[in-house]
């Protein structure tokens, strides 16, 4: 299992909708994720910060991300939400949501 930590910003403005369209993600964007292998999921907001955490349970990482991003519905999505958001300025080349290192853990 891997586990993984992002973060990102929401645009101030965005805050609201964002929050609200996270409340009902579309049943198709739930599928593909739980499909590719993504479990544990969750998005935690502080001030204009977002931080996610999943964990994917597969046996390829890379492939079950790019079968999240070559499903239709979740490209959607992304059309929807990418606008509310913003890359910290730590995020490097081709890297949207920037991976934070695990520090710590317990099981």
């Amino acid at each position: 299992m891997r586990r993984v930590g992002q973060v990102i910003r929401v645009r101030p403005e965005h805050r609201e909708e964002y929050e609200r369209i996270h409340a009902e993600v579309w049943p198709a964007v739930l599928e593909t994720l739980r499909r590719h292998h993504v479990t544990n999921y969750s998005i935690y907001r502080y001030g204009d910060l977002l931080f996610s955490y999943y964990e994917h349970v597969g046996e390829d990482y890379d492939a079950d991300m790019a079968g999240i991003a070559a499903d239709p519905d979740t490209q959607r999505w992304w059309q929807v939400t990418e606008p509310m958001q913003e890359q910290v300025v730590e995020a490097g080349d081709g890297e949207w949501w920037h991976v934070v290192p695990e520090v710590f853990h317990l099981d």
